[in-house]
């Protein structure tokens, strides 16, 4: 043990001086010399530090090394960590290459293996900020409630009713809602679980959680993916801008004010939703969902794709979240009548006069059905032949 203390002891010295304490050693102690002897440099040796490679050794290939010293597979290691394609007899794509090369996303201080970058992104700033983004927009609808309150109808109900959404509207309305929350539930389960529910639940529990959230998720994102065209296609058309909904932006609709503000059958708030969040984010969440489940034609699976689209669909996945969440708020609890619109397909004519007095006029001169449904039904049937139901 002592002698192996004066070893260390030299090896520090020999560290500092450079070398010096070797020359300077005083030559009536015979240990230290033997210990210096010891550590001294063969004349063939690169280095005398063992584990310190010099640039000779860094030149080796495995054969080399595996000579110089066997059971060292530096090189080899060195050559996977490099990132480039190597043979390989397996037919999958990149099976020749086990670790990615290095990369830096925004925002990261230094390069490292582009698997590593992609966790240390997506647990970092994706979810820190996507986190404080929902908290924000929670705080903002409380606020809104408790300063502004539900926004309740100035005049009395009239009882007669007109229809604003058909049934066929409603059952893809509620399609793609309900899909879209399915997915946010289990995203974000999948996404924030392990900092809240994991300590909760316990690791058993959270890991059959997340897989059911992952399968959830798989298989309810290409029917809202479905949902998302049919309702373009359904609502495109009373949806392009107008002159008024500019007023109605500046006013901001008059939800702080109190104020009225005309509207058509969509004010431009509901515009820029269908625009922005069903058409826009809606668009890039479900395509970078497919070629996460792998779904997308003409696109290379490759991890670093792959990882590139992870990146998009949180971060388009949660801003959707938080647009969808005042979305809720207003068509809920934050306006009388709203909610009974979307269940019932009707609402109350004091409803359409104070919230789009516009699409009442159409429907009051005749524009438009009172009863697009009804009126859809006498069309058929006015359509039929009455020889064929007699034949």
């Amino acid at each position: 043990m002592k002698y192996l203390f004066v070893m260390l002891g030299i090896v520090m010295a020999e560290i500092v001086t450079g070398g010096a304490y070797a020359q300077s050693a005083p030559a009536a102690n015979p240990g230290a010399i033997a210990a210096s002897a010891a550590i001294a440099p063969l004349p063939d040796t690169p280095s005398s530090l063992p584990g310190v490679e010099s640039v000779d050794i860094l030149k080796q290939n495995q054969a080399e090394r595996s000579r110089d010293q066997p059971g060292n597979a530096a090189p080899t290691f060195r050559i996977v960590n490099d990132g480039t394609r190597h043979y390989s007899s397996l037919p999958a794509l990149e099976a020749g290459v086990l670790i990615q090369a290095k990369t830096q996303f925004p925002g990261q201080a230094r390069a490292t293996t582009a698997g590593e970058a992609w966790r240390q992104y997506r647990n970092g700033p994706l979810t820190m900020f996507g986190g404080w983004l929902l908290l924000i927009a929670l705080a903002a609808i409380a606020a809104m409630y408790f300063l502004r309150g539900e926004i309740k109808l100035h005049a009395p109900l009239t009882g007669r009713l007109v229809e604003r959404f058909t049934p066929s509207e409603r059952t893809l309305h509620w399609t793609m809602a309900l899909s879209f929350v399915s997915l946010a539930a289990s995203g974000l389960t999948m996404l924030f679980g392990k900092y809240v529910l994991l300590p909760v639940f316990g690791l058993t529990l959270f890991g059959w959680l997340a897989f059911l959230c992952k399968n959830i998720h798989n298989f309810i994102g290409p029917v809202f993916t479905i949902s998302i065209v049919l309702f373009f296609i359904q609502f495109a058309k009373d949806n392009l801008p107008k002159a008024s909904d500019l007023k109605w932006m500046l006013k901001f609709g008059g939800l702080l004010s109190g104020e009225h503000v005309s509207s058509g059958r969509f004010n431009a708030g509901e515009k820029v939703m269908f625009w922005g969040l069903v058409v826009g984010l809606g668009l890039v969440v479900s395509a970078s969902g497919l070629v996460l489940d792998m779904l997308m034609p003409g696109i290379e699976y490759s991890r670093a794709n792959m990882q590139i689209a992870s990146i998009i669909h949180i971060a388009a996945a949660v801003l959707a979240a938080a647009m969808v969440m005042g979305h809720i708020y207003l068509g809920t609890i934050g306006m009388e009548g709203a909610y009974a619109a979307m269940r019932t397909g009707y609402v109350d004519e004091t409803w359409a006069r104070e919230h789009h007095d516009l699409w009442l006029a159409d429907i009051e001169s005749g524009k438009i059905p009172r009863s697009r449904s009804e009126h859809n039904q006498a069309q058929n049937q006015t359509q039929v032949n009455p020889a064929s139901l007699n034949a």
